[in-house]
């Protein structure tokens, strides 16, 4: 059966995707990133790039059967669909911001009455009724944080990455609302019909973020000192062992290791005595 994934059409966790599309096999077409819809080398795929807040109502209708978006969205749009993933990318945070000059150091001192500009009215909302707070939603579609040095708001609840935007318009957080990161989200109608196509999707993915963060390191190695690699080699399952034509004193040990543990790795194969130390990235790992 055929596939719809939507993806993002702008801005980098458009980037991030097609890229991880791409290391899982799914080439997408020349010039698909200037289209609306492209098909993908795998034929029984295709690809849709949507605005990041419209994927979810096309994956809830079933319009699309996948999509890839930020949980922000999902969470504001409130609609039923199946997450999938976390695709550990695009993180930030939904905030409470007021004005530096205004004191406040927490969401709970925040006054009734206060007028609140953001894209997000549904959680921050949903947020203040929580907190037992009268509050006056503003809904702007943009660019809320110059909102209070206007008088348009008293404060504002927008995302928030590295806080630069926040401190450059002299604003300063006093809550946090939700996480978010990317996710893969999908559509439970599609599910029904669909489903093992759309969790070896899924895997696909997965299998590509799982190999980021490794790398695979091969080195001919002294027997002698096999115990030694294994110990601080372990690998996934351990390293493989491999002999070499012509030599009974030497084998070559292949494993995968954590990208942030090459640098020792490597140090404590050449105090040992291994040579032809060779490191290369790793596109998927499927377990």
């Amino acid at each position: 059966m055929s596939l719809k994934l939507a993806v993002p059409n702008k801005g980098r966790l458009k980037e991030r995707t097609v890229e991880i599309l791409r290391q899982a096999g799914l080439e997408i077409e020349d010039g698909a990133e200037r289209k609306l819809y492209a098909t993908v080398n795998h034929g029984d795929m295709s690809v849709l790039f949507l605005r990041a807040q419209d994927i979810v109502r096309f994956v809830h209708s079933g319009a699309v059967d996948m999509g890839i978006t930020g949980w922000d969205i999902v969470l504001e749009t409130d609609l039923d669909v199946e997450k999938m993933l976390d695709l550990d990318y695009g993180r930030c945070r939904l905030s409470v911001a007021v004005p530096e000059a205004t004191g406040i150091t927490s969401a709970k001192d925040i006054p009734d009455g206060s007028k609140v500009a953001t894209s997000f009215p549904h959680m921050a909302g949903k947020f203040f009724k929580e907190l037992g707070k009268e509050v006056d939603i503003i809904t702007v579609s943009g660019a809320a944080e110059v909102t209070p040095h206007l008088g348009v708001a008293d404060l504002i609840v927008d995302l928030v990455s590295s806080g630069s935007t926040l401190k450059t318009n002299k604003l300063v957080e006093v809550g946090v609302i939700a996480e978010s990161q990317a996710v893969l989200v999908a559509s439970k109608k599609s599910l029904a019909t669909k489903e093992r196509e759309m969790r070896e999707l899924a895997a696909a993915i997965e299998s590509v973020l799982a190999a980021e963060g490794k790398r695979y390191l091969m080195a001919d190695v002294p027997i002698d000192v096999l115990d030694e690699v294994r110990s601080f080699l372990p690998g996934v399952a351990g390293p493989t062992i491999m002999n070499i034509a012509g030599r009974d004193d030497i084998v070559a040990v292949h494993v995968v290791v954590d990208k942030a543990e090459i640098y020792d790795s490597v140090n404590r194969l050449k105090r040992i005595g291994a040579s032809g130390i060779l490191i290369v990235p790793i596109d998927r790992m499927v377990p």
